[in-house]
């Protein structure tokens, strides 16, 4: 039998109120408290947290405080991917952004979902995974929702809301987000 968290990672719907899972979000938020009360003059204290925070990718990872995440295992970065100040991130899918990709201040990536049925919306939530290529920039305020895709080397506009697949090598803005034009050399 499958735990709440494997269901949790494979999108099916799960119990966000197992035990373990609270516990796993507890250990996040506590890094993330941490972390959003250091100073930038303290830049091994802020490695050590991002690491045990964000360990695919924490490392090179440049992250303005304050910065959310539900888990942080379940966010795995690519080679210099920088969050400015406000960034929320719902990880209880997998987000997956390539290397030197830049994320404005304020945005929100969202991977949970919650049934239309109210009932077991009471106890029960599921989620879609998110991908995001290398080379993005995503605009301040940005919403990218559950479940999509940003191709590499595409600029996602400020204040856009993500609610589909947007492609390689474009500019995209609006809500919903869609392609403005393709971006040339």
């Amino acid at each position: 039998m499958k735990s709440e968290r494997e269901k949790m990672l494979s999108g099916e719907l799960y119990d966000p109120l197992d035990a373990a899972l609270i516990a796993a979000r507890e250990r996040a938020r506590d890094l993330c408290q941490r972390l959003n009360e250091m100073r930038e003059g303290q830049p091994e204290g802020r490695r050590r947290i991002l690491v045990e925070l964000l360990p695919c990718g924490g490392d090179t990872a440049s992250i303005q405080p304050p910065f959310f995440c539900d888990y942080g295992t379940n966010i795995e970065l690519g080679e210099r991917v920088y969050f400015n100040f406000n960034c929320i991130v719902l990880d209880v899918c997998p987000i997956r952004v390539g290397s030197f990709t830049l994320f404005g201040p304020g945005v929100h990536i969202y991977t949970p979902l919650h049934p239309f049925n109210a009932a077991l919306r009471r106890r029960e939530e599921f989620g879609k995974p998110v991908a995001i290529g290398s080379d993005v920039w995503v605009g301040g305020g940005a919403l990218l929702l559950p479940g999509i895709r940003i191709g590499s080397r595409t600029v996602i506009g400020a204040g856009s809301v993500v609610t589909r697949d947007i492609p390689e090598g474009v500019f995209a803005a609006g809500n919903p987000c869609r392609v403005i034009r393709a971006i040339t050399e």
